[in-house]
């Protein structure tokens, strides 16, 4: 029996629109800091508020989209919230202070936290059932990518062109997101069972807002982005610290690298044999590759290091991603994205500061080598809070059954 059709030109067209909204905000990661510092006579401080606003903004608006999401149907909000993100990337060019700055990235934010829901809500939609974790793997892999893309692009602008050309490209990336995002056809069928019967009123209960289903592994992804955020955030000063600045750039090449190569057996294997078959070994993986960095003091190990994680944490995030997914009501998927996101980006918000805090006393070298370790803990908080309770998909059972 031939498998039902994942890459149809909807799930292309909603991945490559990520792949521009994601590739905005790394762009917009890198360089901002850089332009408060030098520009806007920022220091540090203001640097960091520069990212942590836009991170708050976007946790606000997720929860509140997933509601619209289940109220409004998914396409109609899909197309504001790119809209509101193209229009947050075209007004870099007029803020002169700190604080007027700070209020777009406030902006600009809440259109990230609408956009990233809705996308991945729309995926959810579109991506077959017997092939969920396969096709959720490919759509973290468009981010992935643009997390590699958009450092190398925004900082080769800002030094070679000049902040104007910057902020250009900019707006040239977050308006191919919006012109491909308006191509997508979600089908009528998926439309209506994405959309909660109506209420009078907007509600703002617990339960409109987040997706109870969803909050377990949410949290379990919140504590391995703890660690993953070490890596997003100080990866490069501790290469800069061991003397590795030339190959730094290269860290996140061969952790994409390594994704694309893997992706095409590991969503398969997840919709084949379970989370539990998959997760357990990717984040012994990731604990190894995390070990392997506390001591890289050469460029092989450095990106040694890149590899194993790119193998383990970029199989573990779209499979925690996919769990929430699957275990939601169909017309809750959309609240069950932005409940996974919301609690996975306070992860990250609060891991980037108390890393920087803890990697400051002990060095970053320590900082690793007990992030593994912590990895390796994290597996006796994803058995409890999900691996126990595991099932066995119906194919593999099927499988089991007819050999």
């Amino acid at each position: 029996m031939s498998k039902p059709a994942l890459w149809t030109k909807d799930f292309i067209f909603v991945s490559v629109s990520n792949f521009f909204v994601f590739l905005t905000f790394y762009y917009l990661l890198v360089t901002l800091p850089i332009y408060t510092i030098e520009d806007l006579q920022g220091g540090g401080t203001e640097a960091g508020l520069i990212v942590t606003v836009f991170l708050i903004s976007a946790i606000i608006s997720r929860p509140l989209t997933g509601n619209w999401i289940s109220r409004y149907g998914t396409k109609v909000i899909f197309i504001i919230s790119l809209t509101l993100f193209f229009l947050g990337a075209a007004l870099y060019f007029f803020p002169s202070t700190i604080g007027s700055l700070l209020v777009l990235r406030f902006f600009h934010g809440i259109g990230f936290g609408m956009v990233t829901t809705a996308t991945g809500t729309i995926v959810a939609n579109i991506i077959p059932d017997s092939r969920r974790g396969e096709g959720m793997g490919y759509y973290a892999l468009f981010m992935n990518l643009a997390m590699v893309m958009g450092p190398f692009l925004g900082l080769t602008a800002m030094q070679n062109w000049g902040i104007e050309v910057t902020f250009t490209l900019t707006t040239l990336c977050a308006f191919i997101a919006l012109g491909i995002g308006v191509l997508v056809q979600l089908p009528k069928a998926k439309e209506d069972a994405s959309l909660a019967p109506k209420r009078e009123k907007m509600s703002f209960r617990f339960g409109d807002m987040f997706e109870a289903s969803a909050v377990k592994i949410s949290l379990v992804g919140a504590f391995f982005a703890i660690t993953y955020s070490s890596i997003l955030s100080f990866v490069s000063v501790y290469a800069n610290d061991n003397g590795l600045a030339e190959v730094s750039s290269f860290f996140f090449v061969v952790y994409a690298a390594v994704l694309l190569l893997s992706r095409p057996f590991t969503g398969k294997w997840y919709d084949r044999f379970g989370a539990n078959v998959i997760i357990y070994p990717a984040l012994v993986i990731f604990a190894v590759g995390m070990f392997i960095l506390s001591g890289a003091h050469t460029a092989l190990l450095f990106l040694l290091a890149a590899g194993f994680i790119g193998l383990g944490w970029g199989t573990v995030f779209p499979s925690f991603q996919t769990i929430a997914i699957q275990e939601a009501p169909p017309a809750k998927r959309g609240v069950a994205t932005a409940t996974f996101l919301s609690i996975f980006d306070v992860g990250i918000g609060f891991g980037s500061f108390i890393v920087g805090v803890i990697g400051g006393q002990i060095g970053f070298s320590s900082l690793y080598f007990y992030g593994s370790f912590f990895i390796l803990a994290g597996i006796l908080l994803y058995y409890f809070l999900h691996g126990s309770n595991h099932q066995v998909p119906a194919t593999t059972q099927n499988l089991s059954n007819n050999s």
